[in-house]
Order: structure tokens, then sequence, then C-alpha cells
């Protein structure tokens, strides 16, 4: 009977370390979550460049800002 109680003390045990393990994954991927969405906001907060009116360059097929003059 001794070991029925040691095995159901030790598998507790395991369990609550799984469930800590869960709970250490969850808050890790909610910092990454809110650290990459800081980031993304970082990167799109600056100013619009304005090239003015692109052309299309059917040589190179990329668009060109247009020469004025």
């Amino acid at each position: 009977m001794p070991q029925v109680v040691l095995l159901a003390a030790i598998g507790a045990g395991f369990y609550a370390g799984y469930r800590a393990l869960l709970r250490a994954g969850e808050r890790f991927a909610a910092e990454l979550k809110r650290t990459e969405d800081e980031a993304r906001q970082q990167a799109t907060a600056g100013p619009e460049k304005n090239l003015g009116t692109l052309q299309f360059d059917p040589q190179s097929g990329v668009y060109r800002p247009v020469v004025k003059g």
C-alpha cells in the first residue's frame, strides 16, 4: 500500500510541474506577441515618403518618379 501512495505523490508532482510549465509557456507566448506588436507599430509609425507621381517603365519593369521639365 505505501507504494501506491508514493506513486500517487510522484504523479501529483509531475502533474503540478506540467501545469507550471504550461503557465510559463503561456506567459512567454503573451510576452512575445506583445513585443511583436510593439515592433510592428514602431516600424509603421514613421512619416510616409512622398515620391510624387510615378510612371511605369516597361523596359526595366519598375515604377520611377516622373521628371518634370
